[in-house]
């Protein structure tokens, strides 16, 4: 079986823009997620965010997270990287100790972190208590994408009708796609060396984003040893109870049977999801049930890394955050991938 690993999109929409925008808001941005495949490991989203409005300085996120509770992160506004990379090709993003680059577009982007970082813990960010020692820290990731990219919005038709005109379409924050991959790297923290080989997510996005409105979201994904995979995006209902944007995806990977081995994603549908309603380190449920042309399937999963945002100063009334990493099972198999999920602070048990 053949994948079509670009989703029919150009070479040249993995393209990182090279010069300021003349739209002050206009953003570029270069996301990733990592687990290796013994659940020791975890870098629960690590990225860059370019902002026409200060373009000589990209805004920087980095979490690794460590299974004896260890959490390393890193915020802040760096200095921008030329984005001409030796190809010629407008494919290196990075600010500060963090560069991305394009090796070949749909097929291999590498990672490389180099700098310091604050160690913390899962329990300490849920307490609001965002100080720690600072650490040497670094780490190296090459990403070969083994899924076609999910285009938000070219899965259903009534998710492209709401991201197109609805609140939801400047919370997605303009074109956006994501890609599952297969990744080898390696983390150093201080002497300490840990070599993985594992999976993760990679997200592009370029456009305009308004999150004032923000009021929560749900987001997995994970790829299987077998080759299987699955993603999706669901908001909550909407404030005044309509429903609002749910969309995801199965993968089959190269399975024989119905709906399997064509290499193409088959849209899906969240029925259940693990909504945001506690802070928990480690060990929550993060269960969720799909329903798609091949019927109800339900993916279970606990998380195994934790970090938290208490809220964000930039924007107060955003909701509390969970990033972390997941074990997840289907149908006996087992991998590790990524959660992110929001809650507005009254609907977090404790709070």
């Amino acid at each position: 079986m053949t994948i079509d690993l670009t989703g029919g999109l150009p070479a040249s929409r993995e393209d990182v823009l090279a010069k300021r925008p003349a739209e002050p808001n206009m953003r570029d941005a270069v996301n990733m997620w990592v687990s290796d495949d013994r659940g020791e490991i975890g870098l629960p989203r690590f990225a860059v965010e370019a902002v026409a409005s200060q373009w000589d300085k990209h805004d920087l996120q980095v979490n690794v997270a460590l299974a004896d509770g260890r959490v390393f992160r890193l915020r802040g506004p760096f200095p921008s990287m030329p984005a001409t990379g030796a190809d010629g090709r407008a494919s290196v993003f990075g600010a500060g100790p963090l560069v991305f680059h394009c090796v070949e577009p749909f097929r291999v982007w590498t990672a490389e972190f180099n700098g310091t970082a604050t160690e913390t813990s899962a329990e300490a960010l849920i307490a609001g208590d965002h100080d720690g020692p600072r650490v040497d820290l670094a780490f190296t990731v090459e990403a070969t994408m083994a899924v076609p990219p999910w285009i938000q919005g070219t899965l259903f038709p009534e998710a492209a009708e709401m991201l197109a005109t609805s609140v939801e379409g400047k919370l997605m924050g303009g074109p956006r796609y994501e890609q599952l991959f297969r990744a080898t790297g390696n983390v150093r923290v201080g002497a300490e060396e840990h070599p993985f080989t594992g999976s993760g997510l990679r997200i592009r996005r370029q456009g305009i984003r308004d999150v004032t409105e923000f009021w929560g979201h749900c987001w997995q994904s994970a790829l299987f040893p077998s080759g299987r995979a699955f993603g999706y995006i669901a908001y909550p209902p909407r404030p005044d109870g309509t429903e609002s944007y749910n969309e995801g995806y199965l993968f089959m990977g190269e399975g024989e049977g119905e709906g399997e081995g064509d290499g193409e994603l088959i849209p899906a549908k969240v029925l259940k999801a693990p909504w945001l309603h506690r802070l928990v380190p480690k060990g929550d449920d993060a269960s969720f049930v799909f329903e798609s042309k091949l019927g109800v399937t339900r993916i279970e999963g606990e998380t195994v890394f934790s970090t938290f945002e208490m809220g964000l100063p930039e924007y107060p009334q955003f909701p509390l955050l969970f990033q972390g990493g997941v074990r997840y099972r289907w149908d006996g198999e087992e991998t590790y991938g990524m959660l992110e999920r929001s809650s507005m602070r009254d609907r977090v048990e404790g709070i």
